[in-house]
């Protein structure tokens, strides 16, 4: 099964997080280096405990906002 984790930065927090349709997984990092690796430990357990396919592959999408005051 493939999942798709979204990571998203948050510039209040200055921290990276993520989120996911597909399996109920919700970290957050100050890199995103260090996210991807927790999510790529966090992904199989979270998926056994939730009685979801173990996944074959995670595909991450990434994005950042920023809010401009003019």
């Amino acid at each position: 099964m493939d999942y798709t984790i979204r990571c998203e930065w948050d510039p209040e927090a200055k921290v990276w997080w993520s989120d996911s349709d597909e399996i109920p997984i919700c970290l957050e990092s100050e890199s995103l280096d260090r996210l991807i690796e927790k999510v790529c430990i966090a992904a199989p357990e979270l998926a056994e405990l939730n009685s979801l396919p173990c996944p074959n592959r995670l595909y991450f999408v990434m994005g950042a906002r920023e809010e401009v005051c003019v």
